[in-house]
């Protein structure tokens, strides 16, 4: 059977938001046309785009499972394999799989007033061929780093280095660390993920990092939510724990926040429960910034203090002045001899895939335009996107996105609407779409859409907030403009 060139609704993007969307489009219209475009050769995402070792969730499992098909396993924070089988074992089970077409790269999307459609056109990352597709209504779920290389700073000497160097987003299979010096640049989500796993091998890990991060230790298993799942039926439990779980997430972020003194003293008081006495946790772990200014990183069973506290691994903080051809030198002077280099200064920000976008036969400059209830984007119909939230599970926020997305949809069909586009308002003041300081954000900033000062503009960066007004406002809200 030939594959439809139009669609009445064309997903971007074969990962957990992408899924997450077909699953409540398939469900909610049935006789619906639709596909999803996903550029590499598997569904996954994340979850199977990176293979560096111990690469697992930083968010807990009962909030990043779908809410229409909750998360069973027994921990709490999963490895990357077991959200993969979940993601295909969803996509399977509600046959979104069957309509997904892979080595598809969506380039360019034009939008034309005149016709009421997208003519999107597509790179076949297979052959280097392109087609061109029309749809009724863009669903954007690529998220907003880039697929094809992560980011590295350009350091002095880098050439010089004789050692192997590696970005943890294209790890290589045939990598052997056993018994090797290996140095880990960066603090980050990454870097403490893939630390412990590789200290269990290696013959010494050096985690490098110009500026620390405040870090967490989450139980991998749970407790009270295996108590819960023995106790009670099968969905009340999952409802139960799905609610402890955000309360605890969304209600520490709050806390954390409102309390940043507090916060750091509770944080360092946990750390060194499982650190040596002689760890030096003002220089290593306390950042110059607040809690949440930038994104706390959340480790399993303190996996990560316990390899410090086994000295297998080491933390400096300081700056690279050079590579040279062992290793690394730094502005103190110290230098840290290392086989492997492991790069994980991370990602390259790409909003909506690195896609370009017309409407009417002008280009949009994204950076200029605002997020709608953070979902779609001013003077842009029919197009919606996902980005989950940076301080909670990324499903909390995509499982609201695609509610909405079915209610837009349903009120255009009943009353035979074709196009649905938000209407900036004017006076709105600027926000950043992704309030954290973080480096990855702050490389990116002008690239990325705009959040307002005011509903439906503003960012609420809060759950609870979020859901009781996306699923409480009014479709048809006097911003939003529709024509049939």
């Amino acid at each position: 059977m030939s594959e439809a060139t139009h669609l009445e609704v064309l997903i971007v993007g074969a990962g957990l938001s992408g899924i997450d969307a077909a699953v409540h489009i398939s469900r909610a219209f049935p006789a619906k046309n639709y596909a999803l475009l996903e550029q590499r050769d598997e569904l996954g995402g994340t979850w199977s785009l990176f293979k560096y070792p111990g690469i697992r969730s930083d968010s807990d499992m009962y909030t990043l499972g779908f809410g229409f098909r909750p998360w069973d396993g027994r921990n709490a924070i999963a490895d990357g394999p077991d959200i993969l089988r979940y993601l295909r074992e969803t996509a399977t089970e509600y046959g979104v799989d069957k309509q997904i077409r892979y080595n598809r790269k969506a380039t360019d999307y034009a939008w034309s007033s005149e016709d009421r459609f997208w003519t999107v056109t597509v790179e076949n990352t297979a052959t280097g061929e392109t087609e061109t597709l029309t749809a009724d209504f863009l669903v954007s779920t690529s998220g907003y780093y880039n697929y094809e290389a992560g980011y590295t700073p350009q350091w002095d000497g880098l050439d010089d280095y004789r050692g192997r160097l590696v970005h943890p987003q294209h790890w290589p299979e045939d990598l052997d660390y056993t018994g090797k010096r290996v140095v880990v640049v960066g603090s980050g989500a990454t870097a403490v993920t893939l630390i412990p796993s590789m200290a269990r091998d290696a013959g010494h890990i050096t985690m490098l990092q110009r500026t620390p991060t405040y870090i967490v230790s989450q139980p991998r298993v749970d407790p009270i939510a295996q108590t819960l799942k023995k106790t009670l039926p099968r969905s009340l439990a999952a409802r139960a724990i799905h609610a402890r779980y955000a309360a605890v997430t969304i209600g520490f972020y709050e806390f954390c926040r409102r309390s940043p003194k507090v916060a750091k003293v509770l944080l360092k008081r946990w750390a060194k429960l499982h650190l040596p006495d002689d760890f030096d946790y003002d220089t290593h772990l306390t950042p110059p910034y607040d809690p949440w200014d930038q994104r706390l990183c959340v480790i399993p069973g303190a996996d990560l203090f316990k390899a410090i506290h086994s000295h297998k691994v080491d933390v400096v903080t300081d700056h690279i002045e050079k590579f040279t051809e062992t290793g690394i030198r730094l502005k103190s002077g110290q230098e840290l001899e290392a086989d492997i280099v492991v790069t994980a200064t991370g990602l390259d920000v790409i909003p909506m895939g690195g896609a370009s976008i017309e409407v009417d036969g002008e280009k949009v400059d994204l950076g200029k335009t605002f997020t709608y209830k953070a979902m779609m984007l001013s003077g842009i119909p029919n197009f919606a996107f996902i980005v989950g939230y940076t301080n909670a599970s990324w499903t909390l926020k995509a499982d609201l996105v695609c509610e909405y997305v079915v209610r837009l949809l349903e009120h255009m069909d009943q009353h035979n609407l074709k196009v649905a586009a938000p209407r900036q308002e004017e006076g709105l003041e600027p926000a950043p779409l992704l309030d954290l300081e973080s480096g990855y954000l702050q490389r990116a900033a002008g690239r990325l859409p705009l959040a307002g000062d005011r509903d439906p503009w503003r960012l609420k960066h809060n759950w609870y907030f979020d859901k009781k007004f996306l699923r409480g406002s009014s479709v048809d809200d006097g911003v939003m403009e529709f024509a049939d």
